[in-house]
């Protein structure tokens, strides 16, 4: 995926961002409700979709589950279940940290693929598929989609793609990251910088706080790490 194809087609449609506060990482954003420039969250939402009978048969027995690693993760769901959610985001990013990172070309052959829950727990993945494992995950708690997001952004320090899931609370914004198992508020990550954010309902473009929309430049980044 050409990260330049991708913000171009973010900006086709967009309203200014509201009036209450920064967007996520202190900047500006830029809201479309249409996901058509984000095809591969289309596929895998569509995934998901066809996936939940199996979540559903792992929820209610080990006997009808073909995956001890989905079994497993509905087990972890249903004994978070009526918790907090600073519980729920704790043990959830905790639970799906622990899968092996793989890059899309080793797991798929390809140099950007975004997997669904069931394709992460049998094969693992990398950067976005965990966001989506915990997105769905949180979904499946109760969390409505309008307090998530998987964020693509540049991770500054190593400077490579990355993607997290962002959880709105009040006024706070909470990271959960494959690359810790400390949650953050975005105000304490200083080295990210998001490029788009989406859930199931709409999409956003971002760029730093302040700057004109004429005069961006489309950067051309490899996949999310």
């Amino acid at each position: 995926m050409r990260f330049s194809a991708v913000l171009a087609g973010l900006f086709l449609f967009w309203s200014l961002p509201a009036a209450a506060g920064a967007a996520i990482f202190g900047t500006a954003e830029f809201r479309a409700g249409s996901l058509a420039a984000l095809p591969q969250w289309r596929r895998v939402l569509a995934a998901i979709e066809k996936e939940r009978p199996l979540y559903e048969r792992c929820a209610r027995s080990r006997e009808e589950c073909p995956s001890r690693a989905i079994y497993a993760w509905q087990s972890l769901l249903r004994g978070l279940e009526g918790e907090p959610l600073e519980e729920q985001m704790r043990q959830v990013n905790r639970f799906i940290n622990q899968w092996r990172y793989r890059t899309d070309r080793n797991n798929y052959g390809r140099s950007d693929y975004w997997a669904s829950p069931a394709e992460f727990f049998a094969r693992s993945g990398d950067c976005e598929d965990y966001a989506i494992a915990k997105y769905v995950s949180l979904r499946a708690l109760g969390v409505p989609a309008e307090q998530l997001r998987l964020v693509v952004l540049q991770d500054t320090l190593r400077r490579i793609p990355h993607a997290v899931l962002a959880v709105y609370v009040d006024k706070d914004i909470y990271i959960l990251d494959n690359q810790t198992n400390a949650i953050l508020t975005d105000r304490r990550i200083s080295h990210y910088r998001p490029y788009y954010s989406v859930n199931e309902n709409a999409r956003w473009a971002h760029v730093p706080a302040g700057t004109p929309l004429v005069s961006l430049k489309l950067p051309q980044v490899q996949p999310a790490k």
